[in-house]
């Protein structure tokens, strides 16, 4: 499962990409999903020029960083959403990358209620066809007021005839969902295909992702389930921080440098 390990380049929040690449290589990461997300974590966007693109694939060469993923989070119940959603598909084909993970509301501040996931499936039919076209998996985040676990993210997979897989987030669980990630991973992990891995500290419903190692959750725990599931996808790492944020690049660098020390001793 160590060379599952990837970097979540939102750990950079606030940061450029070439600081999250250069980071996470010095740390010792090899593989890295890319946050394309307007108006949050903007590395990269569908919008782009082809030269700003390109300049975003020879950064990653320069370091010997592979693509695994766009983390492309899009409103699925807005007309907008749909949009970006289908033109972050062809990043993915840019990036040679198999995977485009996005939850089904906002990434922050998700408000809107799906009462009908009829509306969710027809919004989703041309980005379900695109996939299937481009040879891309489409993964649904644990996130949000919608689908906060595993097994209710489970129970849509099956009801949108596995068009779509689960991208399972070990602390997003705890902070929407108010369950911990084991019997719940244990539940769905057959339909897992992607995991942003997080730790927590605090209250359940405390905004709190430390680094990996410095919170609350049993990882050896996680990683046996997953294991066990024959689970075969990336393990992209995720540091949230708190609400204040990291006080400098060199906090967040630290914390990446600690977390692949520890995942490394866990695994390797």
């Amino acid at each position: 499962m160590f060379n599952q390990l990837a970097i979540n380049s939102n750990t950079y929040h606030g940061y450029s990409l070439e600081d999250a690449v250069k980071g996470a290589s010095e740390a010792g990461f090899t593989q890295i999903e890319l946050a394309a997300v307007k108006d949050h974590t903007a590395h990269v966007l569908p919008d782009m020029s082809a030269n700003e693109l390109e300049r975003i694939k020879d950064l990653l060469e320069e370091y010997g960083m592979t693509c695994i993923g766009i983390g492309a989070h899009s409103n699925l119940m807005r007309e907008e959403g749909i949009a970006n959603l289908l033109k972050s598909i062809d990043l993915a084909t840019l990036f040679d990358c198999r995977y485009v993970v996005t939850a089904t509301g906002d990434a922050h501040h998700d408000s809107d209620v799906i009462e009908d996931e009829k509306v969710l499936a027809n919004n989703l039919e041309p980005v379900f066809q695109k996939c299937k076209e481009q040879g891309k998996v489409l993964t649904i985040e644990t996130h949000g007021n919608n689908f906060a676990t595993g097994l209710s993210l489970k129970k849509l997979a099956q009801n949108l005839n596995n068009h779509v897989k689960i991208n399972y987030d070990t602390g997003n669980v705890i902070f929407y969902g108010d369950v911990l990630p084991y019997e719940d991973l244990e539940l769905c992990v057959d339909e897992i295909e992607f995991i942003h891995l997080k730790d927590k500290l605090g209250a359940n419903d405390e905004w709190n992702f430390p680094a990996i190692g410095d919170g609350n959750l049993d990882f050896k725990r996680i990683f046996t389930i997953i294991e066990q599931g024959n689970y075969q996808g990336p393990i992209s790492v995720e540091i949230e921080f708190t609400p204040d944020g990291p006080r400098s690049l060199s906090e967040v660098n630290e914390s990446v440098k600690r977390s692949f020390n520890y995942l490394k001793s866990l695994l390797d």
